[in-house]
């Protein structure tokens, strides 16, 4: 997140001065190679040393200088000024009592200022300051990025060396007051004045905790090239010991990557040595071909919960790495990538994990056949291996050819689709006498829907409401699949989208026999006005005709009858207000599976307020309520509570107090949450303090916010899909975790 300059508009310090916007841009040449032009209202003197008063300009190339009065030699191009001293160049703006200089070698000596850059919020004043072409020294200087009237934070210098062209400060002897009060002195500090990348010391990120203890981090930036750069991360835990952590970036045509890694000789927590190591990367081979890495190694299956602060680091019980060369062109993509899988959970074993697929090729091909059919064939070949060499592996084709009729008008669609899947195993060990397994089984689907709409008015605004059925026949004949493995299929989670998919499954390892029909319903009111979407909602069922014979160890009976009922609401009774709920009920047990709610608040000046409920029989029962409260302009207070039902206890309770000003903002936030599998809790206090335009210090708490609670950037509301409730259909090569 950028710094939010939001109260504190763009202000010129040092007002821009008239006369100096006519000053020509430049020629391509320096400006000691230019001509000087000085006017004035009267001229006297001699004329090797003319002297010039009343609204005196001089100009030369990009540089301005105003004054009431000044002395000119022609010889030796030295000038003095005196009297409302009004300067632009080199990247400043100052008001001044005198000046001199010697334009030949384009150096100004300006005393008594006031200063701002013009490429940067940066501003202040000096006693003196020597200007020579882009580098300017300033002598009993300040600087801060506060306006004058606000001086939250400023940094106080005996000398500070700006170069404009490089975009860097270095301030010597300096002090760091943040209001009146000093706070830190540094001998030696270099600080930016604009976005430009360069090397030296980011700001630390300094926290504590029960687990760390005193945590102190002090990255180490290295501009190495305009194509690279790395940046080295020593850090202290007083509980812990010390890691050294880097990461090198670098850009090359067509591609970009990232390394970057981590070593902590001898951790005291696990009495061992710990390491990470991440390569990502892409590079565009062509036009329609690109290769990617995302490459993960851990030291040990208890990396991620110690060197993760959040609830993030539990949901990782893997580390995955993937590498390949992807295509996609008109009507077609294809890949040959390879996969591998790493424990990361200390409470689970090898057997848990996923096979690696090395290699996987796949491709997908769809083409316009003529007299309005479409066909196209899903192809995908894997060589399945698994980290437990106890457990068996194998090779899989999994090839499906389907040709399809879209029919469609504006008010209906009509889409009839048959396919024929077969899928055969070359397996390395096998109970029978076979290693080879196959099977083939057609597919037919018809997928129909019409739309109804007509104008409403309520409450005076137009709306568009529409009403929109929808029925979905799914025929596929059953085929004897228990003798072939499971590599990578699992159930999919019941939910809306299931309701028009060809297979219950994810993976090619299942097929699940069907003769069933969804009938569905969505209705949405769409304000004319601007297209918001004041209201959806959807509700459908599948009624099975047959029972289904195919199903996975320990998966239930798909019998005869009705599915789950599948209901889908979204309300927005003001542009403010959010509602949306989702619920599940099993009329065959007459029973509850699932059921969520969920409302958001929009504030004004960016706050909101969210609170859920989410249940999902057997498996979840669980409460989120979490805010963003502005007191004021300046002062806010944010907050989460995270609550398992089903467990009885608290996954995450955050509470914090934030103050934002014009140039410095200040957060302090306390956590409590679940930091292992184990259920064990940890305590964190995260306090940074951003000095804006010049860096922060303490933890990154925006980002742990950011997690916690949706919207605390409220760019990121707009990044949520939204909920599929409108009956369209979901992608063939979408698949819904499986996971609660």
């Amino acid at each position: 997140m950028p710094p939010n300059w939001g109260l504190c508009p763009v202000q010129d310090v040092v007002k821009p001065f008239a006369e100096a916007q006519a000053a020509p841009e430049g020629l391509g040449i320096s400006n000691t190679e230019q001509a000087t032009d000085i006017e004035g209202d009267a001229l006297s003197g001699t004329e090797e040393n003319p002297v010039f008063n009343g609204n005196v300009t001089l100009r030369r190339g990009n540089q301005f200088m105003g004054a009431d009065q000044l002395t000119y030699d022609k010889g030796q191009e030295h000038y003095t000024a005196e009297g409302s001293i009004r300067y632009q160049g080199s990247g400043l703006r100052m008001t001044a009592a005198s000046a001199e200089g010697d334009q030949a070698k384009d150096t100004h000596i300006i005393r008594d200022l006031d200063y701002q850059l013009l490429s940067h919020r940066g501003n202040g004043g000096a006693e003196s300051v020597i200007l020579t072409g882009d580098i300017g020294s300033l002598h009993g200087a300040t600087y801060s990025t506060c306006p004058p009237e606000s001086r939250h934070w400023e940094l106080r210098a005996g000398r500070i060396d700006i170069d404009t062209d490089k975009g860097v400060a270095v301030a010597r002897g300096a002090t760091l007051r943040v209001g009146k009060v000093p706070v830190i002195y540094l001998p030696w500090f270099m600080f930016p004045t604009d976005e430009r990348r360069r090397s030296g010391l980011l700001f630390p990120s300094v926290s504590n905790s029960s687990r760390n203890g005193f945590d102190w981090k002090q990255p180490i930036y290295l501009n190495l090239a305009p194509n690279y750069d790395a940046t080295l991360s020593p850090r202290l835990m007083t509980e812990r010991g010390v890691q050294l952590g880097a990461q090198f970036r670098y850009l090359v045509e067509g591609g970009a990557g990232t390394v970057e890694g981590t070593w902590m000789p001898d951790d005291d927590l696990r009495n061992r040595d710990r390491s990470l190591l991440k390569y990502s990367a892409f590079q565009n081979l062509s036009q329609n071909w690109q290769a990617r890495a995302n490459l993960n190694w851990i030291s040990d299956t208890r990396y991620y919960e110690d060197f993760n602060n959040s609830l993030d680091g539990l949901s990782q019980s893997t580390s995955f790495s993937e590498i390949g060369i992807y295509g996609r062109g008109h009507g077609w993509e294809a890949a040959v990538t390879a996969d591998h899988w790493q424990l990361a959970d200390s409470l689970l074993t090898e057997s848990v994990l996923p096979y690696n697929r090395m290699p996987r090729g796949y491709v997908r091909w769809e083409r316009a056949l003529g007299l309005r059919f479409v066909g196209g064939v899903d192809a995908e070949a894997v060589r399945f291996q698994h980290p437990d060499p106890a457990i068996d592996a194998g090779s899989r084709l999994d090839v499906k050819p389907w040709i399809s009729l879209p029919l469609e008008g504006d008010s209906w669609f009509l889409r009839p689709t048959a396919a024929f899947r077969h899928t055969a195993y070359r397996l390395d060990e096998s109970l029978t006498a076979s290693k080879s397994r196959s099977r083939s089984q057609p597919i037919f689907s018809l997928d129909s829907g019409l739309f109804f709409d007509r104008d409403a008015t309520v409450k005076g605004k137009d709306y568009l409401q529409t009403i929109e059925p929808r029925l979905y026949y799914l025929r596929v004949p059953y085929a004897y699949q228990d003798d072939m493995p499971l590599f990578d299929t699992q159930p999919l989670t019941f939910s809306w989208g299931q309701l028009f998919r060809d297979n219950r499954y994810s993976g090619a390892d299942r097929q699940a026999d069907a003769n069933q029909l969804t009938l569905a319903v969505s209705t949405r009111m769409i304000r004319q006005a601007d297209g918001h979407e004041r209201f959806s909602a959807s509700l459908g069922q599948i009624r099975y005709f047959d029972e289904s014979r195919v199903r996975i160890p320990g998966e239930p009976i798909t019998e005869k009858g009705r599915s789950a009922w599948v209901a889908d609401a979204n309300y927005a009774p003001t542009d403010r207000w959010t509602i949306g709920a989702s619920y599940q009920w099993d009329p065959k047990f007459n029973r509850t599976d699932l059921a969520s709610v969920r409302a958001r608040y929009m504030l004004p000046d960016d706050g909101l307020f969210n609170i859920a409920y989410r249940y999902r029989r057997g498996l979840i029962e669980q409460t989120d309520i979490s805010f963003l409260y502005p007191i004021n302009a300046s002062w806010s207070i944010v907050g989460r509570h995270y609550y398992s039902l089903y467990d009885n206890k608290a996954l995450e309770t955050l509470a914090g107090v934030q103050w934002d000003s014009c140039c410095v903002a200040v957060r302090l936030v306390g956590r409590r949450y679940v930091h292992n599998r184990a259920g064990d809790l940890s305590n964190a206090i995260m306090f940074e303090i951003e000095l804006k335009g010049l860096g922060s210090a303490g933890q990154d708490t925006r980002r742990t916010l950011r997690r916690a609670i949706l919207g605390y950037n409220r760019d990121d509301l707009y990044l949520v899909p939204p909920q599929t409730a409108t009956g369209q259909p979901t992608p063939p090569d979408t698949v819904t975790d499986a996971s609660p």
